[in-house]
């Protein structure tokens, strides 16, 4: 984000005279909100690229759009900012290590295994509940963020694995409904 976006926002946010929540606040409210646990992977060049991320929401059915949002200073936004398509692999309860390893900065965040790349060489996790392969269609500049919205392209789905989900600083397995 430009320093002159920055300030703009910034303005634009002071013209309003209603309080607001610190970020601590903000983040206290967040923490206790439960959050499906991805990881987003894409090629730079040809070398892989990956983040986790618990911020992956459905935008629309018709037609189907995906987003998710990402720090301007996340070690992956340079590449994220130049990839054209991309996968979001959701995570599987018994996928803890992926998560932690991918969400890890300053290592080989591949070097483990356990992924394998589609067709169109975009990489997967292996084993996750279901992934999705992407076209970026638009990077928005938000807050400190960019959410990147997607079109979903292809996608394959496990219905034996239960998701994992990120809640209070902790991962978490689903009970069993049934």
């Amino acid at each position: 984000m430009t320093t002159q976006t920055w300030r703009r926002l910034e303005a634009d946010l002071r013209e309003h005279d209603e309080p607001q929540l610190t970020p601590e606040e903000y983040k206290a409210v967040f923490r206790h909100h439960p959050a499906g646990v991805a990881v987003v992977t894409l090629l730079d060049g040809d070398r892989p690229v990956g983040f986790t991320a618990t911020s992956v929401i459905s935008v629309s059915a018709e037609p189907p759009l995906l987003a998710f949002s990402v720090a301007s200073t996340s070690s992956s936004w340079p590449a994220l900012a130049r990839a054209r398509t991309l996968a979001v692999s959701f995570l599987a309860d018994d996928q803890v290590e992926v998560s932690a390893r991918f969400a890890t900065s300053g290592v080989d965040r591949f070097a483990a295994g356990g992924w394998s790349p589609l067709p169109t060489g975009e990489p997967v996790i292996d084993d996750a509940v279901s992934w999705v392969r992407g076209r970026v269609v638009q990077r928005t500049p938000v807050g400190d963020s960019y959410l990147v919205s997607l079109r979903a392209l292809a996608h394959a789905t496990r219905a034996d694995a239960h998701p994992l989900v990120y809640r209070n600083r902790a991962y978490h397995r689903l009970a069993s409904h049934g």
